[in-house]
């Protein structure tokens, strides 16, 4: 056998197909899907956690009574009896016996100006009526001695014991002791009636309330010159300011072109700036005969149908003329919120409550329609933040745009 060289054996890879090119393509096909696919997840996630924009809205509180409002107004609280309690005399004012917020009585001394030249002018009255009253008792006194020497007198000249001449004298001085007796007794009149008119000016000194109420202001203090005409530097005219709080009611201007809405006796329903939590209700009692020019208005007069200690004089107000009387049921505040913010969710009423960056989905119960809102009886309270107009794919737990917070 000839020898075979193995060397010249050899293979032609050029001509043999490779089996790992196929392996190395798929391969490669693979990891580009499985990168395409991560892309694809990633987006799809993040899409699905992106922040919704959403518009935000608070829940409310409204009163029935808003669906049967025909006009609005608005004024202050004024007290019909009001006065600023001042003297007709002038002195300088030494106690004053009530402060802001007092309550005192009709006939209550307030304040008194110093009163002793007043006084002692009264005290002299008093000793001239004492000094009349003696003159008089004398007079009297002379009187009846004059009657007793006249009654002598015609006994005598019926005896001719007297003569003519003597029993003259004794009648001209009866009639003289007659005489002096009213005139004492016009004395006594006259001395009467100046210590009546001194005692008014003492009375005067004291500054007493002019009806039941309560004090509004402290216009003076003591050492203050009290002057009927406060003209003078550093005097003042009135000493307190008061307001007999039973005659509370509000005055509010009614533009000219509503008057027809309105009428004597209607209902309203008052509230107050200071008490915005609280509805007070109300009349229109009167409306004053003219109006004003400047502001095409007329001031209407609406009192409280029960008042309140709460209410106090220029309290700011907005008074609601209604169409019809409320019933007391229908006088509470109730929860409302706008319709276009509940939605359904799986046959219920839901509304989505923001809770910081996301919202929560709330199942609520819906009541009666109080002007353009919705009573809502349970499942939110008023202050929440809820979404307005929530889109479809708004879901519990779903983040919010921070544009939207």
């Amino acid at each position: 056998m000839a020898d075979f060289d193995i060397s010249k054996l050899t293979i032609n890879r050029a001509a043999t197909p490779s089996a790992a090119a196929p392996r190395r393509r798929r391969r490669t096909w693979l990891i580009v899907v499985i990168v395409v696919l991560a892309i694809a997840a990633g987006l799809v996630f993040r899409s699905m956690n992106a922040p919704v924009p959403v518009e935000p809205v608070t829940v409310s509180m409204a009163y029935p009574s808003q669906s049967f409002t025909l006009l609005n107004a608005t004024g202050y609280v004024v007290a019909q009896r009001k006065a600023a309690v001042a003297s007709k005399a002038t002195g300088r004012l030494e106690w004053l016996g009530v402060r802001e917020g007092s309550r005192v009585k009709e006939g209550e001394v307030l304040a008194r100006l110093e009163s002793r030249d007043v006084a002692a002018t009264m005290q002299q009255a008093a000793a001239n009526i004492k000094l009349a009253q003696a003159n008089l008792e004398q007079g009297q006194a002379e009187f009846n001695e004059a009657e007793r020497n006249l009654n002598r007198s015609r006994d005598l000249l019926a005896k001719n014991f007297v003569s003519l001449a003597a029993h003259d004298a004794a009648v001209s001085r009866f009639e003289k002791a007659k005489s002096a007796i009213s005139g004492y007794r016009a004395s006594i009149a006259v001395a009467q009636a100046n210590y009546r008119a001194t005692a008014v000016g003492v009375e005067q000194t004291l500054i007493r309330a002019p009806f039941e109420g309560v004090v509004l202001t402290k216009n003076a203090n003591v050492g203050d010159v009290i002057t009927p005409f406060s003209s003078a530097l550093g005097s003042q005219a009135a000493v307190v300011t008061m307001a007999d709080m039973s005659t509370l009611e509000v005055e509010a201007d009614v533009s000219e072109s509503n008057l027809e809405k309105i009428q004597p006796d209607q209902p309203c329903e008052i509230q107050l700036d200071a008490l915005p939590g609280v509805r007070f209700r109300g009349r229109l009692q009167r409306m004053v005969p003219t109006v004003d020019r400047a502001k095409a208005t007329v001031m209407a007069k609406i009192r409280f149908d029960k008042l309140d200690a709460r209410i106090l004089p220029e309290m700011s107000a907005k008074v609601s003329f209604l169409s019809q009387e409320m019933p007391e049921a229908e006088r509470t505040a109730r929860t409302v919120l706008q319709p276009v913010a509940i939605v359904e969710r799986d046959g219920k009423n839901v509304v989505f409550v923001i809770k910081g960056d996301k919202v929560a989905q709330v199942a609520v119960e819906t009541g009666d329609k109080i002007g353009e809102m919705i009573e809502i009886r349970a499942g939110v309270v008023a202050g929440d933040r809820v979404v307005l107009r929530p889109l479809d794919n708004l879901h519990e737990g779903a983040r919010i745009s921070s544009s939207a917070k």
